[in-house]
């Protein structure tokens, strides 16, 4: 579970900020603010990283010290949980979509903490039954996300998760797919983001990233 990015360029840190308020809305709650920013720094300091891997050039980050430590595990789901509840305005998602494959490392649980359905995106041809399909752009050719029809009610509250925002294409197809079964899309949520290749600019609803992004520029 890992990502790549070039090595030219330090990574962004705005991303760790604590959230600010915005003129008009409801200040966060001040102990979940506080308690976000010391859960990312820990998380942070957790993830490895492998300088030209898997080719020159590339910064490769792995996210597995977080899964393989279990306060460490904790402190992921409780840090997207404590976003969820600082964005909804006191709305709580009725359903966590979890993209294949890494989302569904958090999807569950984060759906289990809070009382929500957990529903998986999968490649075309994973899902038994009546599916939903959508296309989406690769850089070679095209591919089709799945979503098992009636998994989602028309008028449900829905937060994508994955482990990481590139290019966005997979993670705009899936907001395509709630769209279809009439679920409302609160947002999306990442844990690391490519902000070089500005993926979020596909994605038609609130992303967050929970950790800092990397910024950089293909060569």
């Amino acid at each position: 579970m890992s990502h790549s990015t070039p090595v030219d360029r330090p990574a962004s840190e705005s991303p760790d900020a604590a959230p600010t308020q915005v003129a008009g809305q409801p200040s966060a709650h001040p102990s979940r603010t506080t308690e976000l920013a010391s859960l990312k720094i820990r998380l942070r300091a957790a993830l490895r990283q492998f300088p030209d891997f898997p080719s020159p050039g590339i910064l490769f980050e792995d996210i597995l010290p977080i899964f393989i430590d279990p306060t460490l595990h904790e402190a992921l789901i409780r840090s997207l949980e404590l976003h969820v509840l600082q964005s909804g305005n006191g709305q709580k998602p009725d359903v966590i979509v979890g993209l294949e494959a890494r989302g569904f490392l958090i999807g569950p649980s984060l759906a289990l903490r809070l009382g929500a359905s957990f529903v998986p995106v999968r490649k075309q041809g994973k899902l038994p039954g009546p599916c939903e399909t959508q296309a989406y752009d690769k850089e070679y050719g095209q591919d089709f996300f799945q979503m098992q029809c009636g998994s989602i009610k028309p008028g449900q509250k829905v937060v994508i998760v994955d482990d990481i925002i590139a290019t966005g294409g997979s993670a705009a197809a899936a907001g395509e797919l709630v769209k279809k079964m009439g679920g409302s899309l609160l947002g999306y949520v990442f844990i690391l983001e490519l902000e070089f290749l500005k993926g979020r600019d596909k994605l038609q609803a609130p992303v967050f990233t929970l950790l800092a992004g990397q910024e950089g520029k293909t060569t």
